[in-house]
């Protein structure tokens, strides 16, 4: 069945268009295909492309900013660059770009497309700038792109690209930047990635990957950035190569599961930023000095032994020196510390969780002991303006003081740039912002006032900012056209200097308001002749009469076909108006998959419909959610869900493969989970029974699913249905929150620039788990999360349901804590445990019960606190994740077994509307 993407009217005008163009003789009649498919492919609700329909083959214009060519010795104008930034565009890219054989750049960041890669880009020789971050593309990395042998910047980064890294990379031998994070990227990094030479920033952060670490990355020689955060190189050692770079300025390898001792990292002379943070290194800290250039050092939450060495002394440009929840002992060198000048905002020192931190401590060192604090905030505006008349700026036309300017109360439009730093080497920015002001005017040709920094934000690893660029003081009030187009062309094309500290940086917009909202900027001009005209008069008359038969014939044929499921039609059609971003499966595939839907494929039943088991085409195995005629709360879910999970990526989050919406069906398909939910196993359905370590790490692996939804997604989420039926359980038991139907966005900026430290909403969620501050005011906040997380924790520990004839777990656990008879009610099924990871794990659970939000414990601290626990277990129990666990069938070192189950996934699903940077200390993945 055909599927029309476009307005008929958009038909009609493309297909003037295509006679305008064939006649004029103005672009190659390849090219011309191309760009006739390429906007067909694509949803336009902003009516962005509009210009594509008015007869410009390519055009600057900022309505629409679509393409720009040069006229060739064939008389042709050829296509070498297409720029659709952030134009909030759905709809996927059409293969036939390929057809636009001498594209330069092909950048359509930030927006909304879906569908794969079409491998047909791999023919572009001359490809540059290969931009497609900030989308939901799924599929895998086609091989085809190591065709592109002038490629300089691939960024295919916050997608939802799967599959392997391919070895065909190894081939794009002018590639520079090689940016594949956020994605759920799976398989060993190509050990043949060390050959492309020319590399100098490789991110990978945040995707699935695992094996090895290519010893030859060392070998690169122009290598800055190697960032590969949050993956799972399970049991896995840094190579002692890494020692050798020859240039590298940041090495990031942050909760990577990494085993062994820290190698010797003293001869890398450019590094600036090192974080082994959140892994299991062990043994002592290599005692040879590091790089004078260093301003970031993290070896927080390993298993490090030994006394703090003297090396982190004099090292002129440190900023933070993290060695919180080791094992550290011994003496403090008093010599780290007595030359720094410590502020309120910079947090030099952390050496908490560590036995040199004991009471019985007497060194001066209290202050380096606690947690974290301080804020490396927002700039406030420049004081110049404070003192200017209040209502001489026309402010609703977008004007505002220059806040640097040499003159005061000088008023102006400005550019609003939003600009993001993607890996700099350093975590505390305030040192450094003077300096960066004057990197980017010098590279703009701007003077240093004509820069306002209006706002900046840690995201994790990154940071963005908001810049806002003012015209000169003794000119206009605004930026002339040229300049506008001469200024953004810098952004774009990349042609900043390449600066080590700040590392790359991606546009994340560009917006034109007030007076620039207006401008009409220069485009391609080409003068018709009458012919001409005559020719477009009649290609449209045929176009017309040609779509108008069409479209009916396809409307009668609909009609007939799909009359009998209408009633049900109609609950899913407004959804799937608004969908776009994850894989759409059809009706018949769903139905092959499940073997028609045959009861003996059903594993669980809720309010939103049944769960099937299913196998698609390519045997993935999936779990099918579908929804109830009728339902009109599975709807709302049906949208939440989709929006939430599609951007959100994390090991211990359930990944959602798609969904199908056609035939009157609303589904969803998730990745299977055949060890079922975290309740089957505390019920005693499974049969098998979970020991002490392994309720430890699904305690853990929730936290830091939950910690990621608080301070990693973008935008934040808080969860508010996290109960033991939301928690599934993949193959190796690792644990995956699910279930986002009751989602709600974090509290963003309001009008007065705060942000609020709760949402206000209708109380929804399970009895048990309910937040009672939340139940009382109606105030949901990240603290609500918390609290029914331990709750959760609580079932873990005792195995009881939340509320089971009239009693609440909460209750019953205080009052057994309080009289000393908290061994009495754990859970018997686990097995033997150690007394003291008992009662610790006891008092974290009762702790985020608190009645009262304040007293309860971020996740990060509960996520660190799960940590310590596990690192008191015995070796056999605690360091489970190096080994090879597979738990379908297989036995666990314990007291007690894990086998297969029948596969089954939460039974149990919410529903309301909803999607949603904070800056984290942990980066879980």
């Amino acid at each position: 069945m055909l599927k029309l993407r476009v307005p008929i009217s958009a038909l009609v005008l493309s297909c003037c268009y295509f006679a305008y163009l064939v006649e004029a003789r103005v672009t190659a009649p390849s090219e011309v295909n191309a760009l006739i498919a390429m906007k067909s492919s694509l949803v336009d609700p902003m009516k962005h492309l509009a210009n594509w329909e008015k007869g410009d083959p390519c055009t600057s214009n900022w309505t629409g900013v679509l393409c720009f060519g040069t006229v060739g010795t064939d008389g042709y104008l050829h296509v070498y660059e297409i720029q659709l930034l952030n134009m909030n565009l759905s709809g996927s890219i059409a293969p036939a770009v390929a057809q636009l054989s001498q594209l330069q750049i092909l950048d359509f960041m930030w927006n909304e497309l879906t569908g794969s890669i079409p491998k047909e880009i791999g023919s572009i020789a001359s490809l540059r700038l290969l931009l497609l971050n900030g989308n939901k593309l799924s599929g895998s990395l086609p091989d085809e792109l190591g065709y592109l042998s002038n490629l300089n910047r691939l960024q295919v980064d916050e997608n939802q690209i799967s599959g392997p890294i391919p070895k065909s990379f190894a081939s794009l031998s002018s590639v520079k930047h090689l940016h594949l994070n956020n994605n759920t990227i799976s398989g060993h990094i190509p050990a043949e990635l060390s050959n492309i030479s020319t590399l100098l920033h490789l991110l990978l952060d945040n995707n699935n990957l695992s094996g090895n670490l290519p010893q030859a990355f060392s070998h690169l020689p122009d290598l800055r950035i190697l960032q590969l955060d949050n993956n799972n190189f399970e049991g896995t050692e840094i190579p002692a190569s890494y020692g050798e770079f020859p240039n590298l300025a940041k090495l990031s390898l942050r909760n990577c599961s990494l085993k062994g001792s820290i190698p010797d990292l003293s001869q890398i002379l450019n590094l600036r930023f090192l974080d082994l943070s959140h892994n299991r290194l062990s043994g002592p800290i290599p005692s040879n000095k590091l790089s004078d250039n260093i301003t970031t050092i993290d070896l927080s939450n390993n298993l490090l032994n030994g006394s703090i060495p003297a090396n982190f002394s004099n090292l002129p440009s440190l900023q933070r020196l993290s060695l919180e929840n080791n094992s550290l002992t011994g003496s403090v060198p008093a010599n780290i510390w007595q030359n720094m000048n410590f502020t309120s905002s910079e947090r030099l020192i952390m050496l908490g969780g560590n036995p040199v931190c004991s009471k019985g401590n007497t060194m001066n060192i209290s202050r380096f002991c606690g947690n974290e604090s301080g804020d490396d905030g927002t700039p406030g505006n420049s004081a110049n303006s404070t003192s200017c008349p209040p209502q001489s700026c026309p402010t609703d036309n977008f004007f505002e003081y220059v806040p640097s300017s040499p003159v005061q109360c000088v008023c102006a439009s400005p550019l609003r740039i939003g600009y993001r730093l993607k890996s700099p080497s350093f975590s505390y920015f305030p040192p450094y912002e003077y300096p960066f002001e004057v990197y980017l005017t010098r590279s703009l040709n701007l003077e240093l006032y004509q820069l306002h920094i209006d706002s900046y934000a840690w995201e994790g690893p990154r940071m963005r900012m908001y810049l806002k660029l003012f015209p000169e003081v003794n000119g206009p009030t605004t930026f002339n056209v040229s300049e506008v187009q001469r200024i953004k062309g810098i952004f774009t094309s990349w042609h900043f200097p390449r600066d080590d500290l700040y590392g790359p940086y991606e546009l994340l917009n560009f917006t034109l308001l007030g007076p620039y909202k207006t401008m009409i900027f220069p485009s391609q001009k080409v003068n018709i002749s009458k012919g001409i005209l005559v020719a477009i008069v009649l290609s449209s008359i045929a176009c017309v009469t040609a779509i108008s038969a069409m479209i009916t014939f396809l409307v009668t044929r609909r009609k007939t076909r799909y009359q009998p499921s209408l009633s049900r039609k109609n609950l899913s059609s407004k959804v799937s108006m608004k969908l776009e971003g994850v894989k759409a499966f059809t009706f018949k595939e769903m139905a092959v998959a499940t073997d028609n839907f045959n009861r003996s494929t059903q594993v669980g039943q809720g309010g939103y419909g049944k769960v099937y088991k299913g196998n698609l085409y390519d045997n993935t195995v999936v779990a099918v959610k579908r929804a109830e005629e009728g339902s009109l709360q599975g709807q709302k879910e049906f949208l939440t869900e989709i929006k939430m999970l599609s951007r959100l990526h994390h090991r211990n989050l359930v990944s959602l493969v798609g969904y199908c919406d056609e035939e009157g069906e609303q589904m969803l398909v998730y990745e299977f989970m055949p060890n079922g939910t975290l309740r089957d196993w505390l019920s005693g359905k499974t049969k098998e029974y979970l020991n002490f370590s392994m309720r430890l790490r699904i305690a853990l692996g929730s936290a830091k699913g939950i910690l990621y939804l608080h301070t990693e997604a973008n935008p934040p989420v808080f969860h508010r249905d996290i109960k033991a039926s939301n928690i599934l359980l993949d193959a190796k038991l690792t644990a995956k929150v699910a279930d986002f139907g009751l989602s709600r966005l974090a509290p963003v900026l309001d009008d007065e620039g705060t942000v609020p430290n709760h949402v206000s909403t209708i109380v929804k969620g399970t009895p048990g788990y309910l937040d009672p501050e939340y139940f009382l005011t109606h105030k949901l906040t990240d603290k609500s999360d918390v609290y029914s997380l331990g709750v959760v924790f609580l079932e873990l520990l005792t195995g009881m349901q939340p509320i089971s004839h009239g009693k609440n777990i909460v209750r019953e656990v205080n009052m057994a804590h309080q009289a000393g008879m908290i061994f009495s009610i754990i859970d018997s099924r686990m097995g033997s445990y150690p007394s003291e990871c008992v009662e610790r794990f006891v008092a974290l659970a009762l702790l985020c019960c608190c009645d009262n939000p304040e007293k309860r414990p971020s996740m990060l601290d509960v996520v660190r606190e799960l940590e310590s626990i596990l690192k008191l277990m015995p070796d056999g129990d605690a360091i489970l994740s190096e080994t090879a666990s597979d738990y379908s069938g297989k036995s666990l070192p314990s007291s007690s077994s894990y086998v297969s189950m029948d596969p089954y996934i939460s039974s149990s699903v919410s529903g309301s509307d909803l999607i949603s940077g904070v800056v984290p200390t942990v980066t879980p993945r």
